[in-house]
């Protein structure tokens, strides 16, 4: 299994109970698919770098995950398809991404429990 990080950006137009159903649709895709999802945070709504079907701003979410590479086609053909979904991008990680991925996530970690 190849460790993978996906963000997609959903159009803003969507309430709280939409995103969040959005965001459920493709993590149930992933572990339906036999993915172990490892990290998850939602960035939140941000400014878009230029305009996007005349959108300027957009839901942020970034999943981690470690799945099959035939995982990857049936998630993204899922993410054409649904029309909240305005960007998404996936890349496969390799071990020095995955380690630094790892480092972060247990140094956020320890902040948020500092606080």
């Amino acid at each position: 299994m190849n460790q993978y990080e996906t963000v997609f950006i959903l159009t803003p137009v969507l309430s709280d109970a939409q995103m969040k159903e959005a965001v459920d649709k493709f993590r149930g895709i992933l572990t339906a698919e036999g993915a172990e999802i490892i990290n998850e945070e939602h960035w939140g709504m941000k400014k878009l770098a230029y305009p996007i079907e005349k959108k300027t701003t957009g839901f942020y979410e970034l999943i981690e995950f470690k799945a099959e590479p035939t995982v990857i086609e049936k998630l993204e053909v899922n993410f054409r398809r649904d029309e909240r979904v305005i960007r998404y991008l996936t890349v496969k990680m390799e071990k020095y991404a995955a380690q630094y991925a790892e480092k972060r996530r247990s140094l956020k970690q320890t902040k948020s429990e500092e606080a």
